[in-house]
């Protein structure tokens, strides 16, 4: 059966009445969506031209990738709001080329200790529903993107610490031209904001949302990114702009909830190991919990292993089939043993166990779906409850190269579009609370994804960088998206991997996903035109817009080339 659909109807999206509230629309590729670094140069690659510049400033300054990654988070909080900024938080991976060594670093945001795991429970003991639950003070949980930043500078940084803030000062103090993608999402919030006026305040003119074009100073945000500037990460956590992060959560005119000083106090950035794995020769490493997004990722490209999917190609319809089943199995496993490490046991080994892998791939057939697909039992795994999560299309990613070989590749977000919708200092505050699960039990059993006080929430967000047989980085790649942002990146890891294609290429690919029963798959593209074909193998196939958000640097020749995802207006730098 084929079901034709313009907008995916999954737990990843929510409606607004009949409005579907996306992050970011289909765009031809920009003139300067790659490209390539001089021998001894570096590249940058963010969603946003402006951002991409302020990573090649940092570089052309003499600082390192670090310092370039940083740069491009701040400017992203301005002239991206709707996605990522410094009231969210975000996942880093870091490759140095010195040591050789990988490491990663947890910004995700924390749950207030006031929370319980009744915080997303309606008075009738049920969850409530998502549009009432992301609105407001109770959606908050305590931004991590500054303390990732402070810890990700002192470890690598160059140049000094107020220099990466001087490009989004300047545009929030003189102002810039609202894009396409962020005026099309005022447009569709804009139903929901006569709930919000300090977000209209910024954001719109006396007759509604600014359209593109149209020109946003940010004087709030200038000045909190100043004092941050001057007198480092604690400007932002304490004092006056600490205080009014409390505030603006917990006198919020839509939901408020309790949220303190020592909250802000309390949250620390945390140095994660890398979850690694070998696929075809590669080595394959991302973060682990409290994201889902290695283990998921490695998952898939680890069920994948038995089959040639390189020979069969990306125009046939079996290697499709054949990523959907690894793809549903893998999320089945995420649904039910992902969370946050510090508080449940995730058992990140036993879920890339060679063995284990094995005996999942084993159930797929090459013929025909499964059509049922359960976790399975992980060596070391805890009985456990499967519960699924809800993420909203957001966020974005950005990766820097710089001329040593230094190599970041980092994922930041606010959630949702506009996160809570709240304003703080003139950014917006996250979400993140709304990521948890929002039932604490199913069928009598505590869930991992539970909300708990100084709770990270599970996430999707998957940094990776690929390394080859001689363990030498080759690739990083990550992306926007919700739930889908596994499925963004592991298709274009088989795109490099198995089907040797340039990492534009393999950014352009189709993206596919899954929900309710029925395989997803992007309309107007090759996979779209297999519909009929990918449908003969017994799941039924909705045709739908899967727009993507990834951003990718790889290593060829010896030379980095950055890359932008064709479907957003992001660009890539040279040094």
């Amino acid at each position: 059966m084929i079901v034709i659909s313009r907008t995916l109807l999954t737990a990843a999206a929510f409606a607004l009445s009949s409005l579907s509230i996306a992050c970011h629309a289909q765009a031809p590729a920009p003139t300067n969506s790659s490209a390539t670094a001089e021998a001894g140069k570096g590249v940058v690659s963010s969603a946003d031209p402006r951002a991409t510049a302020a990573g090649q400033e940092m570089l052309r300054k003499g600082g390192s990738a670090a310092d370039a990654a940083m740069a491009m988070m701040l400017t992203l909080a301005v002239v991206e709001p709707q996605s990522s900024g410094v009231g969210g938080g975000g996942l880093l991976l870091h490759h140095d080329a010195a040591t050789g060594q990988i490491n990663t670093i947890d910004g995700r945001e924390m749950a207030p200790s006031a929370a319980t795991d009744q915080w997303l429970l309606g008075e009738d003991g049920k969850p409530k529903p998502f549009i009432d639950a992301f609105q407001g003070g109770r959606a908050v949980g305590v931004p991590g993107n500054i303390r990732l930043m402070a810890m990700t500078h002192a470890k690598w940084g160059k140049l000094p610490w107020a220099d990466l803030f001087a490009p989004a000062i300047k545009m929030a103090d003189e102002g810039f031209e609202v894009s396409n993608v962020l005026a099309n999402t005022l447009t569709r919030l804009a139903p929901i904001w006569a709930r919000f006026p300090d977000a209209r305040a910024i954001y719109w003119n006396a007759t509604g949302p600014k359209a593109a074009g149209d020109r946003v100073t940010n004087p709030a945000l200038a000045e909190l990114l100043r004092a941050v500037a001057k007198d480092g990460p604690d400007a932002f956590y304490s004092g006056k702009h600490g205080q009014a992060l409390v505030d603006a959560v917990s006198k919020a005119g839509v939901n408020p909830a309790p949220m303190t000083m020592a909250d802000l106090a309390a949250y620390t950035a945390k140095e994660r190991p890398a979850v690694c794995s070998r696929y075809r020769g590669y080595k394959v490493c991302g973060m682990g919990p409290p994201s889902s997004g290695a283990t998921t990722v490695q998952q898939i490209l680890g069920m994948l292993q038995p089959h040639d999917i390189g020979r069969l190609g990306k125009d046939d319809p079996k290697t499709w089939h054949l990523i959907g089943e690894a793809m549903q199995l893998a999320y089945a496993d995420r649904e039910q043993y992902l969370g946050d490490a510090d508080f449940v046991s995730v058992p990140v080994n036993g879920l890339l166990d060679p063995a284990y892998v094995a005996s999942r791939a084993a159930t797929i057939d090459p013929a025909r779906a499964l059509n049922r697909y359960e976790a399975g039992n992980p060596p070391g795994a805890e009985p456990r409850t499967a519960a699924i999560s809800s993420e909203v299309e957001g966020t974005t990613h950005f990766v820097a190269v710089d001329g040593a070989g230094n190599v970041v590749s980092m994922t930041s977000t606010v959630e949702g579009p506009f996160g809570s919708q709240l304003i703080a200092n003139g950014y917006f505050l996250n979400n993140e609370m709304t990521d948890f699960t929002f039932a604490p039990e199913r069928n009598g059993a505590k869930v991992a994804n539970r909300v708990q006080p100084g709770k990270r929430p599970l996430s999707s967000m998957s940094p990776h960088i690929v390394y080859d047989a001689s363990d030498r980085p080759v690739l990083a790649v990550g992306s926007a998206g919700g739930k889908r942002i596994i499925m963004h990146v592991t298709k274009a890891l088989i795109g490099v991997i198995d089907f040797g294609l340039p990492a534009g290429e393999a950014l352009a690919l189709p993206n596919i996903y899954f929900g309710n029963g029925s395989l997803i798959v992007e309309g107007k593209t090759e996979l779209g035109g297999m519909s009929e074909a990918l449908a003969a193998f017994g799941q039924p196939v909705v045709v739908s817009d899967l727009g993507s958000k990834l951003n990718a640097a790889q290593l060829t020749g010896g030379v980095w080339t950055g890359y932008a995802d064709p479907r957003s207006p992001g660009v890539a730098l040279a040094q």
